[in-house]
């Protein structure tokens, strides 16, 4: 049950919009394994001006942060991070624009289900992938 902020700059229709959450979720399911509705998926759009980017970026620039539950192996990760770059990809974004980081928790950081800790919660899926 990753967590997931997307940010870009303002400027993109709504269903561009929907297919950038999409292509991200799309990523999650194929590479960590997550149920396809297991979602919270968030977009942060920034003015021109609001955002300092590296050098060589462009207005097409996409973060993507994604907090999950520790334990999916660096194979599992660079296989997000791939899909993530082909899906962005397919949707005109070139691969240098584009940046993902994984931050992992221990699931006991995570209430989850009613406020259950999420390592004492039968996900229903694995998490070492």
């Amino acid at each position: 049950m990753p967590l997931v902020a997307v940010s870009v700059f303002k400027g993109r229709s709504p269903e561009q919009k929907h297919a950038l959450l999409e292509a991200v979720h799309e990523a999650l399911v194929s590479a960590f394994g997550i149920p396809e509705p297991d979602r919270n998926i968030r977009l942060n759009e920034y003015a021109p001006g609001e955002w300092l980017l590296p050098p060589g970026k462009t207005e097409r620039y996409t973060l993507v942060e994604i907090h999950a539950f520790a334990g999916r192996s660096p194979e599992a990760k660079g296989a997000l991070y791939a899909r993530v770059v082909s899906n962005l990809g397919a949707l005109g974004v070139e691969p240098s624009d584009i940046f993902v980081i994984v931050v992992e928790q221990p699931r006991e950081n995570w209430g989850i289900r009613g406020g259950q800790r999420a390592d004492l919660v039968d996900l229903g899926y694995k998490v070492k992938v």
